[in-house]
């Protein structure tokens, strides 16, 4: 993974700027906290500015890429965080999840070390976006890296999740945030700011079969109803566990 991420990100800071509705979102589910671990935190989207916060990123090239003005972050990784029990009032990992290596020691250590609310943005692999209809291997790869919803009340106990819907015009590009904006796409550039893009190879014939149906008018017929919503619900949850 940290290679992985050495590569991704050359372009995650320009293309991965965080969306203001996602970001209240996550926020408010922070609640009174003051001081916040940010776990698996790459560039530093996300995270609160008026609250001490200190970051946790196994990728070298990510945390270059963080603003000087970002909290300090450490290079560690999730399943073994450099700090005492009980260190933190909340703690956030923000759609990093599916990278770890050991998803279940890395969320213990998350409670471990937090004294209060661990919040959690992460993706239902159940759901299925309509890009999984061109490209079914991202399916595929979401159910074989991304936690179950029942996962997290196992490893962390009682959890709230609530859907986080993707508004049409998400300045974020994570994986399903082009939802609207099908064309999208088809640009190399911006399929280079998404890891499941890098994890599943050769997309070429999905893409063609997308660029095909843009160009007849079939996406737009197949999809017409998501033309109508200012917002959609493309999978993403964000998990609360106190």
């Amino acid at each position: 993974m940290n290679a992985k991420y050495d590569i991704i990100g050359n372009s995650y800071a320009e293309l991965r700027k965080p969306d203001r509705r996602i970001a209240g979102m996550i926020e408010s589910a922070l609640g009174p906290a003051q001081t916040v671990l940010n776990v698996g935190a790459g560039t530093g989207s996300y995270e609160p500015t008026d609250r001490s916060l200190i970051a946790v990123e196994p990728s070298r090239e990510m945390i270059g890429k963080r603003s000087p003005a970002a909290a300090e972050a450490i290079q560690t990784s999730a399943d073994d965080l450099p700090f005492d029990d009980k260190s933190f009032d909340a703690s956030m990992a923000i759609l990093t999840i599916h990278h770890w290596p050991d998803k279940e020691a890395g969320l213990r250590e998350m409670r471990r070390v937090t004294r209060g609310r661990i919040v959690l943005l992460t993706f239902d692999p159940s759901h299925r976006p309509w890009l999984t209809d061109y490209l079914p291997e991202l399916a595929a790869l979401d159910e074989a890296q991304m936690p179950t919803m029942p996962d997290y009340e196992r490893w962390l106990g009682s959890v709230e999740i609530a859907p986080v819907p993707v508004p049409h015009d998400c300045s974020d590009g994570f994986l399903y945030a082009y939802w609207r904006r099908p064309a999208a796409y088809l640009d190399p550039y911006i399929r280079s700011g998404s890891s499941s893009f890098w994890a599943i190879g050769n997309v070429e014939a999905g893409l063609q079969d997308l660029k095909r149906d843009l160009e007849t008018g079939e996406w737009e017929r197949r999809y017409a109803e998501l033309l109508a919503l200012d917002e959609y619900d493309a999978g993403y949850r964000l998990v609360v566990a106190d």
